[in-house]
Order: structure tokens, then C-alpha cells, then sequence
């Protein structure tokens, strides 16, 4: 039986946790990527965010990014490989403290936003992310991005990865991911989210933004938290897969 993980990104909005809407997401995947207090979130959100996962028994993993709240961290920011292993390093060991403290471990860590994007094709950056979470610890699963450089990188330093897809972003020719300042950046249709998740994990082909076809081979299928119907793509991405005989479970970090 094929098996797929479904992540998202979540902790990064206190209405979200508010009205119940981040809690209605993740009680449908498999595991979650915590906002670290840089670029979202803070103890309290963190603290939140692990209570929620373990109730509904989610594997809970850290999602660093730039230091850079103003921007979400979706702004690449001017830092030595020194600086970004540190502010990685740290926000790793503050969710690990609060997880610790609520008797969860984390299990995966997976960049945000800009840093993902440029450890996805500089490796450079790739190893000081790497070399911020070794810190901490080596027992973990580093998630990037499907078919990218920074999941060699990571793995010539010895690194479980996990290759990633999105049911809610388009791509591009190359398989990396479209910018989000074009429109059609995000799929917010949770029917077209749940096929693109289909395709991908059936062994088919991402349609690109120029109409070519992409393979992608992962091991986890992301949901962005705040993506518009966020619990409804879900929804819909979960029913698909299911009724293609894929089971739905975290990744072992073992």
C-alpha cells in the first residue's frame, strides 16, 4: 500500500487558533510544522499548537524561518551561514522546550517561507540549516522541497529527508514552486487541491504553470494553514487519496 504523510504549516495566526479554525486542520492531517516565534508565533501559540497536536495525536515537527515577523518570513533576508544556523538553532531548541514540557517530541523539521525556498537551490544555505538543527539534535527528519537541492545537501551530512509537495501551490517547469506574487500562485479549489495531491502520489504528473507536465515523487503532501478553505482542501485531499487505497500516515523519524 502507498503511504503519504499531510502536513501543514501551522501556529502562525492567534485568530486561527481563536475561532478554532487552525484546530479543525489539524485534527485531518498527520503531522504539523510549528511557527517558532521568528517569523510567527510565540511560547503561548507554540504551547497552543503541541496541546492541539497531541490531542489529536499529530506528530509535531519545528518550522524556522527568518527572523522577519513584518514579512512572515516570505522575504529572503541578508544572513551570514553563522547567523542562519543560530536563529535556527534557537527557535528549534524553544519548540523543543515547550514540546518537552507538554511530553512531545519533535520529530521533523522543515524551513518556512523564504528560507525554504532559497536552501531549495542554494546549498549553501541548505547546510547552515542543517548545521543549526545538528545542534540540537540528529534524530529528526529534515522535510524540503521535492526534487531540490537542499535535500542532498542534507543528506550528504546525514539527515533522514523527506521530499515534499504542495496540493495548494502551482509550479513551475522546473519543479519549483511558483512566486507567490502572481495570482495563480495558490489553489484554493479544494477539488483541484486534492487531484494535484492525487497526481503526485499516484506517480502522475503536476500540470505547471505553463501547461507542461512535472513528475514529483514525495513523501509528504503540505496544506498551508493559511491558505483560503485551508480544512476543506484538506478535507477533500484526504477523501481522495483514501479512495485511491493511499494510507494516510505521519513519517517515522526512527
Amino acid at each position: 500500500m502507498i503511504a503519504i504523510d499531510l502536513n501543514a504549516d501551522v501556529g502562525e495566526s492567534t485568530a486561527a487558533l481563536a475561532d478554532g479554525s487552525e484546530e479543525a486542520l489539524i485534527q485531518l492531517l498527520t503531522s504539523v510544522n510549528i511557527a517558532c516565534g521568528a517569523h510567527a508565533g510565540d511560547a503561548q501559540t507554540m504551547t497552543l499548537v503541541v496541546g492541539i497536536a497531541k490531542r489529536h495525536r499529530v506528530a509535531v515537527g519545528a518550522h524556522p524561518g527568518y527572523p522577519d515577523k513584518e514579512n512572515l518570513g516570505r522575504v529572503k533576508l541578508q544572513m551570514s551561514s553563522e547567523e542562519i544556523s543560530g536563529t535556527v538553532h534557537e527557535q528549534i531548541r524553544l519548540l523543543a522546550d515547550i514540546g518537552r514540557a507538554c511530553g512531545i517530541s519533535i520529530g521533523h523539521v522543515k524551513p518556512h517561507g523564504a528560507l525554504y525556498n532559497m536552501a531549495a537551490r542554494d546549498p549553501v544555505v541548505a547546510r547552515a540549516i542543517a548545521d543549526g538543527v545538528a545542534r540540537m539534535t540528529r534524530k529528526v527528519i529534515l522535510v524540503g522541497l521535492a526534487g531540490s537541492l537542499m535535500l542532498k545537501a542534507w543528506e550528504d551530512v546525514g539527515f533522514v529527508v523527506a521530499a515534499e509537495a504542495f496540493a495548494d501551490r502551482t509550479y513551475e517547469p522546473d519543479g519549483s514552486l511558483r512566486s507567490r506574487r502572481f495570482d495563480n500562485a495558490l489553489i484554493t479549489d479544494p477539488h483541484a487541491a486534492a487531484e494535484q495531491a492525487a497526481r503526485i502520489v499516484l506517480g502522475e504528473h503536476v500540470i505547471a504553470s505553463n501547461g507542461s507536465r512535472v513528475p514529483i515523487k514525495a513523501q509528504t503532501i503540505c496544506i498551508h494553514g493559511d491558505t483560503p478553505r485551508a480544512s476543506d482542501i484538506a478535507t477533500a485531499v484526504r477523501r481522495r487519496l483514501q479512495n485511491s487505497g493511499v494510507e494516510i500516515a505521519a513519517l517515522d523519524p526512527r
